[in-house]
Parts: C-alpha cells; structure tokens; sequence
C-alpha cells in the first residue's frame, strides 16, 4: 500500500512524460507545440514538462494564458505566469478575451471564448497541436458531472487524450495522472503556481462534486476507477464513431455549399443507434452547431423517415429536412441551412478570415477592387436570391436545389449586394466572386464523421 500511494504522490520525470507524448503521436519532424497554461499546477507542470519535450525533438512550445477580464486579479496573474516561464526560457503569450460578457451561462461562455481564443492562435501561427493539462481528478468530475446531467454515452466517456479539430490536434497527455504528481512535479522544480480562487466557489456545479470525491472514494468510487470506466467508455464510443463514419459513407452525400442529401433507405440499413447518430451529425454538419439535437426530437424525425420517408418538411437543429426536389434527386432527402437561423451579419475587412454561421470559412482577397465602403458577409436570403435572380438571369440555371440558395453565404457592402461565391457571382462586370473571394470553404464545427479521439 504504500509503494502505491508512494507512486501516486510521485513527480513526474521526462522519461515518463515523453512516453505519455508517445501515444499522442504522431508529430512533425521538429513539433510545434502549443500549451494552454492559467497559472495554475497543472498547467505550470504541463508547460514545463512539454518545453523540455519539444526541446528534445528539436521542436519549440508556445504558452497561451487567457484573460477573461472576469476577474481584476487576472491581468496580473498573466504576467507573473509570463515572468515565470521566461525565466524558464518558455515563450508566452496573453490572449485577451473582449466585448461584452453574458449575463447567463457565463461559465459556458467563457469556455467557448476561451478554445475560440486558443485555436484562433494555432490557427494562425501554423500550430498543430493544442496542449491542455486535464488530469485524472478533472477527469473524474466530468464523469461525474454528465451522469448527473443523464449523458449517454458519448458524454460519459468524458474527455479523450486526443481529440482531431478542424486545423489542429487537442492532446491531454496528462489525463491519467494525478493531481497530487503534478503539484509534486513543481515542487521538485521549486517553481510556484497560482490558486484559483473559482476552483472553491460552490455555485458552480464542478466544485461540489470536486467536494463529495472524498466520500465517494471511501465507498470504493475513487477517480482512479471513475476515469477507469470514463475510458472504458470511450472505447465503446470509438466503435460506435467507426460504426457511424460506415454508415455515413452508404447514406450522405456532403456539398460544399454547405447541404448534404440523405438515403433514406440506407440509412435504415444501420442499427437504430448508428442510424440516429448518423442523423444527428448531418444536422450538426449543415446546422453548423457544437452540439448534437436533443434526443426526442432526433429520435421523432428519425422514426417519420423510417415510417414515411417525410412527406412533408420538418425542421430540426437549425435545419429543414424534406424530400429532395427533382426528378434526379428522387427518393432521397434534403438536409439544408434555415436561413432565418443563419449568423447575423459580419463586418470585414481585405484580407480577414472568419468563421461564419459555425459552418464557413471565408478569407477575402487583400484588395477589394469595385467596393464601397466596409465588406458584410451573412445569409443570402430569400429576397437577396429573388433580386439576384431578377437582375442576374445566368444564376438562375445554376444547379443548387432552390431550398440551398437563401442560406448561402454573400458579400455586401454599401451599395447592396457584392458577391455570392457559391452562385458564381461577382457583381462588377467580368468579374467573378473570386475577385473578392480567396477562399471559402465549408469547414462546420463539428465534421460530418469523428475520429472520435484516442482512449487513455
């Protein structure tokens, strides 16, 4: 017993950490690395651990500390944190999160604000891999949290070590290993941390939990076993991931533009729990969401599509679903935007890239010729599309089913509309949408088909 408990309170060596890096592989030649870093133990022992790693592969690490602007403290605490690791020669970097707040579901809106800030930054800077410093407490509680909440599955398998984004990989190396190692691991360093004062704060769901895990562990229901069966899930999520990209590959058809056709009959070709959940990624995919439909409402479409095949259009997770139109698309179904769902409009300028509607991503040309005044990108709409089929005759014979249009993506500026790269469209005479246009790609939140991450 007491070796164990021994190994448990044990710092954690670079022989060790390299073999937790290892099953994160693969990684470039000479990895770039970045490291979410608060100030906190967990994070301190992480950037520190990873620095030297990267080091040793001929790599370099970037540290990112956020600031909320939530708390007056925090501003300061970025700059200790950045003082600390430069004596350690770690390069960092305070990202800012600004605007206004929301007044409800701060804690989720900061979390959001949060990732958006640091996968803006890999994005930006060509990093492929984003370094977080969840442990095994923290990934107890989140077990915790989602039974408590009723997850199924999908939410009970809590965090995966790996997890594939969009432009970059989210890595957790040190989700099997205690907190108690990490405090040890800078103790042994003699490197100081920060203690966040929201971590005791018993308005927020995770510290009371945090509180009862002593109770829990003398009944036998230690983290150690919570995040055993957290990972024995995520194995079963992995099958059910792989079992689900199959059944995708038979049934959907994904275009560009953002619509994706559905096979009714296979679709029904799949069990009923790969089938659902391969309706609940077309919906995320086209409704450009983070999250899945709530189930009864998947769970009622999807059983009108196995009874009847929808004869009439329903409407779910930002979506209208109903039978495809045309003679060529017969017996399949449409899965497009709601237009009226779609983002409000975004001002730009020459050169930005953005993310719009959570399912586009547009970077416009350096140098706007024939516009006035600032660049907007929103939805189409259908009046857009009713002028534009008016006064544009060509865009009439392009083949995008009518649902498809009102919800594309479309330039304006000061005199109206400037653009709809989809439709081919360029307001100028002789000019193409790409005039304005370097690249638009749809890239939804959450892909049609998940790698569904690694289990520790």
């Amino acid at each position: 017993m007491g070796a164990r408990a021994g190994a448990a309170t044990a710092a954690l060596g670079a022989a060790e950490f390299a073999r937790l890096m290892r099953r994160l592989a693969p990684f470039e030649a000479e990895p770039r690395l970045a490291v979410a870093v608060s100030g906190g133990a967990d994070s301190m022992a992480l950037a520190i651990l990873a620095s030297h790693w990267a080091a040793a592969h001929g790599g370099s690490l970037v540290a990112l500390t956020v600031d909320h602007g939530l708390r007056p403290e925090a501003a300061a605490e970025a700059r200790r944190v950045k003082r600390w690791l430069a004596a350690r020669g770690i390069a960092h970097k305070t990202l800012s999160w600004r605007g206004q707040k929301p007044m409800a579901n701060l804690q989720a809106a900061a979390r959001q604000a949060r990732y958006g800030l640091l996968e803006g930054w890999c994005r930006q800077n060509g990093v492929l891999h984003l370094l977080v410093a969840h442990q095994r407490e923290d990934q107890a509680e989140t077990f915790l949290l989602r039974l408590s909440r009723g997850s199924g599955v999908d939410g009970l398998a809590a965090m995966a070590p790996l997890s594939e984004r969009a432009e970059h990989r989210l890595l957790r190396p040190l989700i099997t290993i205690p907190r108690a190692r990490l405090r040890a691991t800078l103790a042994a360093l003699e490197q100081s941390w920060i203690e966040d004062p929201t971590n005791d704060d018993t308005r927020h769901a995770r510290v009371r939990l945090r509180a009862l895990l002593p109770a829990l562990s003398r009944e036998g229901m230690t983290p150690e076993r919570l995040a055993a069966t957290a990972s024995q899930l995520g194995r079963a999520r992995q099958a059910l991931e792989l079992a689900t990209a199959r059944l995708l590959a038979e049934c959907v058809e994904l275009d560009p533009a953002g619509y994706a056709l559905l096979e009714p009959r296979a679709l029904a070709a799949g069990a009923e729990d790969v089938g659902l959940r391969a309706l609940a990624r077309v919906i995320q995919s086209v409704g450009g969401a983070l999250y899945a439909p709530r189930l009864e409402r998947l769970e009622r479409l999807y059983r009108a599509i196995m009874r009847e095949g929808l004869p009439s259009a329903r409407t779910l997770g930002g979506c209208r679903i109903l039978s495809a139109p045309g003679r060529r698309l017969k017996g399949r179904l449409l899965v497009c935007r709601e237009w009226r769902h779609a983002e409000a409009e975004l001002v730009l300028r020459p050169g930005q890239s953005v993310t719009w509607d959570g399912r586009f991503r547009l970077t416009l040309a350096p140098r706007l010729r024939h516009a006035s005044g600032p660049l907007r990108v929103g939805a189409l709409g259908e009046a857009g599309w009713a002028r534009l089929a008016a006064d544009a005759v060509e865009v009439r014979a392009n083949p995008l089913p009518a649902p498809v249009r009102p919800a594309l993506p479309a330039l304006s500026d000061l005199d109206g509309l400037l653009a709809v790269p989809h439709l081919h469209y360029g307001r100028a005479p002789a000019e193409a949408a790409s005039v304005y246009v370097r690249s638009l790609i749809f890239q939804p939140q959450h892909p049609l088909a998940s790698a569904g991450g690694t289990v520790a």
